[in-house]
């Protein structure tokens, strides 16, 4: 069956999304099946969810350049058309290139928003541990964003590097690199500090870190799951979410006697 902007903002409030909401998508646009008008029309369907009131938020990252590249060749990143990483699907590309998306400046752990709190969630992104303290994501967290996952998989809920960041766990992967940004006297090389997103943020942690933490969530009855399309999806409290990988995290490196 082919789903429309009114089937999709009806399979929306169903799951909870309400009007004035913050809301955090991460989409698999392949499994929602077919849409008349196609990604466009999802973003539609997202933004009469949440209404004028309501802020639509998606992580980008951005397509990088090759680790071999000549170095001269290596193009100054440009937020307004570095294009959202490949691996997170055609839905955050179409969001980051909306009217009145406005993105964050960091290349890396960048994110682009649309709505009301689009000013303040994306300014201001420190290019030093960029998923920490100051980032959108502790901004979104104190805005009480809403994590919504269309058919998307448990384990690339962007938000739980915030409670990788705040979790008190020891020997934390530190990963350090270089970015070509542009600054007022030109194009510079910047340095680079994060704990790692790209693997458990410490080796122990098993490989599906995220998508355990997630579902062991839903298990305790918190968060809402449902049809988006062909899709499922599920809506997942931020803040809460945060909290209860914070404690999952610092449980899984104490004593037994402490579990």
């Amino acid at each position: 069956m082919t789903a429309t902007r009114s089937s999709l903002a009806a399979d929306l409030a169903r799951l909870g999304v309400v009007p004035g909401a913050l809301v955090m998508v991460h989409a698999s646009v392949r499994s929602i099946g077919p849409v008349t008008g196609g990604v466009n029309v999802i973003v539609q369907a997202l933004l009469d969810a949440i209404g004028a009131t309501g802020s639509l938020m998606a992580y980008v990252d951005f397509e990088p350049f090759y680790e071999d590249t000549d170095e001269t060749e290596v193009p100054v990143f440009d937020k307004r058309i570095a294009h959202a990483a490949r691996d997170h699907g055609v839905l955050h590309e179409a969001i980051r290139t909306w009217p009145g998306a406005l993105r964050s400046d960091h290349p890396d752990a960048g994110v682009v928003v649309i709505g009301p709190l689009a000013q303040s969630i994306t300014q201001d992104h420190p290019f030093q541990y960029g998923y920490g303290p100051g980032s959108p994501f502790e901004k979104a967290v104190q805005a009480g964003v809403q994590v919504l996952m269309l058919g998307a998989p448990l384990d690339t809920v962007t938000l739980l590097h915030y409670a990788e960041h705040l979790a008190q766990i020891p020997d934390k992967r530190i990963y350090r690199y270089r970015r070509l940004m542009p600054t007022p006297d030109g194009p510079r090389w910047i340095e680079f500090e994060e704990f790692d997103t790209g693997d458990p943020v410490n080796a122990a942690l098993p490989e599906n870190v995220f998508e355990q933490i997630v579902t062991s969530y839903l298990a305790t009855g918190r968060g809402t799951t449902g049809a988006f399309g062909g899709a499922t999806a599920t809506l997942l409290n931020g803040p809460d979410l945060v909290q209860y990988g914070i404690e999952w995290l610092e449980r899984f490196f104490a004593p037994a006697d402490r579990r």
